[in-house]
């Protein structure tokens, strides 16, 4: 095995059809691609490897790249190549149906005369499976068909041939695999299209759209989800894509939300801290509806809803924290140890180990997303009270539990400032659902339950000689998830205890360009090995407690240095690693995203004010 110099996070490209989220590189390379889903197995996986290990380049060789973006509210991706006799413009785009997969690369001579080259490698399951191909007749002209166990792939357009590597070099695991090459003359007016439509391999292979009217229905879905989109920020274009990111990330379906299409981006070049992020978490779904509630989005909360209905069912006892986008619950971790890892760093991992893990506010944020819907004028019936109910009960049932916490340690359960304050949001949601909803409830067990946990947390969760809230009871480190207490309402931004919070946060996990540590991963609590970089929701977050507490121009100057950190596209990363300048971790996150959308929206609210 060999490692490759891996691609800038940078340089990638997301598209979506709201099924899957494949990663286009700035020269042509669709280095991640999982078909049918999310979180299916992927038949690109270059970008955990190298090229044999599954890509699609499309390129004009001779030429470089001078313009790329997106067609405006959409994720339709336009690459402009320049060569010394021509100039070319790749399209590159899936069209969210909800019936089929349909990637599209379209190619269109805008000037002069040139050529462009195809280097297309299927490797269906990671790299673990080598297709069989074969030519076809399909409407339109010959296509070919490309299997391997229960996936197919139509590969259709001018027709592509295979061929063996071009340095006559076996291709994984020493096989002699082929890749699809092809070369075609353009001139000025002429475009070639291309499509790879995927199917089961038992079924007839479907036949795709013509290139323009596909584009078309494209642009249409985006840009009519967008046209109910009011941002007001100096930040706009920012804040109104990473609300198409989110919406990019929710599956077109079942109304799951995954938390990056990407799996093992590591938290640490060349590490061990690489986890698949390609699943719903109940957490960040949940915080990712409060942010598209806020901006009026309410049916892809109430998709949202129904899927979490489905997902906990009737048996709110075994409350998972993550599930599968359509509601599954074994997502078993394990490593692929013939792929050589981003950046080299190991292990490459598919599924999540921490799915079985006890996580205190879970609730908390399930029931604060839920109220905020509800307090957009969404009325509960009675399935869906009913499970917030069953989630309070779950909460009275674990109340004396220890946890891992809201970034998921591997070390051993404590009990957390965060999580302890989160279930009392939950209880305090209940009570406000009744009182102010006229819904049904035990509010005399769920007060006793929330103003028990309040001066708990007062007792034991903050420290009076360090003037702090702290990471666990009786703990002396701090935690950036600290910074969300005001969010639940448990006290104000500019509440003595959390000013003194602020400024231990500062001083131990904030470093340049106003970067912020999820916490020391020295610590006991962590359980792993290594290090990770700065996590650009925590980053988000001080924004937003600086914004809230009067601090607006210091809010304003590290918001200006976070944003610095998205790519040309809008696209942010997990973690930025300062040293490098380089993004890192899954990518795109909707963490970092709804937490840009919340620093923005809690900047305009104190400009306002001050205004």
């Amino acid at each position: 095995m060999t490692a490759h110099r891996s691609t800038p996070l940078e340089d990638y490209a997301l598209l979506s059809d709201l099924s899957t989220g494949p990663l286009v590189s700035r020269h042509g390379s669709v280095d991640w691609l999982c078909l049918p889903r999310f979180d299916s197995p992927a038949l690109f996986s270059a970008l955990l490897g190298g090229p044999d290990d599954g890509r699609w380049r499309l390129w004009a060789p001779g030429g470089e790249v001078v313009e790329r973006r997106y067609v405006p509210y959409t994720f339709i991706l336009e690459t402009l190549w320049r060569t010394p006799t021509g100039t070319v413009r790749v399209t590159d785009f899936l069209p969210p149906s909800g019936d089929q997969d349909d990637l599209y690369r379209r190619v269109e001579c805008l000037e002069g005369e040139l050529v462009v080259e195809h280097d297309l490698r299927i490797r269906f399951d990671y790299a673990r499976a080598l297709p069989w191909f074969r030519r076809v007749e399909v409407p339109g002209g010959p296509a070919l068909l490309c299997t391997a166990g229960p996936d197919g792939v139509l590969v259709s357009g001018p027709l592509l041939h295979a061929t063996t590597f071009p340095d006559g070099q076996p291709g994984p695991a020493g096989n002699p695999a082929p890749r699809l090459a092809g070369r075609f003359r353009l001139r000025a007016g002429e475009d070639l299209a291309w499509t790879l439509t995927w199917f089961p391999s038992w079924d007839e292979p479907p036949v795709p759209r013509a290139a323009a009217d596909a584009q078309r229905q494209t642009h249409d879905f985006w840009t009519a989800w967008a046209a109910r989109l009011v941002v007001d920020s100096p930040d706009e274009h920012l804040v109104t894509r990473s609300l198409l990111v989110l919406r990019a990330l929710t599956n077109l379906k079942t109304g799951g939300i995954v938390a990056a299409p990407t799996t093992s981006l590591p938290e640490e070049f060349g590490g061990s801290r690489n986890w698949d992020y390609r699943y719903t978490w109940l957490r960040d779904a949940a915080l990712t509806i409060e942010v598209l509630v806020s901006h009026g989005f309410t049916e892809g909360a109430l998709h949202w809803r129904a899927w979490l209905l489905r997902a906990v069912a009737g048996d709110p006892e075994k409350l998972r924290i993550m599930y599968g986008l359509g509601g599954e619950r074994e997502l078993d971790e394990k490593e692929l140890e013939h792929l050589s890892g981003y950046e080299g760093s190991r292990p490459v991992r598919i599924g999540n180990g921490a799915a079985g893990q006890y996580q205190a506010d879970v609730v908390g944020e399930v029931m604060l997303a839920l109220a905020q819907l509800r307090d957009a004028g969404v009325r509960e019936d009675e399935y869906t009270w009913g499970l917030q109910k069953s989630l309070l009960g779950f909460c009275v049932r674990n109340i004396d539990r220890k946890d891992h916490g809201i970034w998921e340690m591997r070390g051993e359960p404590h009990y957390f400032t965060h999580g302890r304050v989160m279930m009392w949001a939950a209880f305090n949601e209940g009570l406000r659902a009744v009182a102010e909803h006229g819904l049904d409830g035990d509010a005399q067990a769920w007060t006793r339950h929330r103003d028990a946990l309040r001066a708990e947390v007062l007792d034991r969760g903050f420290s009076t000689s360090l003037n702090s809230f702290t990471q666990t009871y009786g703990g002396s480190e701090v935690d950036a998830s600290l910074l969300q207490l005001p969010h639940t309402g448990f006290l104000a931004a500019d509440d003595p205890r959390m000013l003194g919070t602020v400024a231990a946060i500062e001083r131990d996990l904030q470093g340049t360009r106003g970067l912020v540590h999820r916490y020391r991963t020295d610590s006991e609590l962590d359980g792993l090995q290594g290090h990770e970089y700065a996590f650009l929701i925590c980053s988000f977050w001080l924004v937003e407690q600086y914004a809230r507490s009067g601090r607006l121009d210091e809010a304003e100057q590290t918001m200006a240095q976070l944003c610095a950190c998205a790519t040309d596209l809008g696209l942010l990363a997990e973690e930025y690693d300062a040293g490098s300048g380089r993004l890192a971790g899954n990518f795109p996150q909707a963490f970092s995203h709804l937490a840009l959308i919340r620093a923005a929206d809690a900047i305009q609210k104190a400009r306002s004010a001050d205004r």
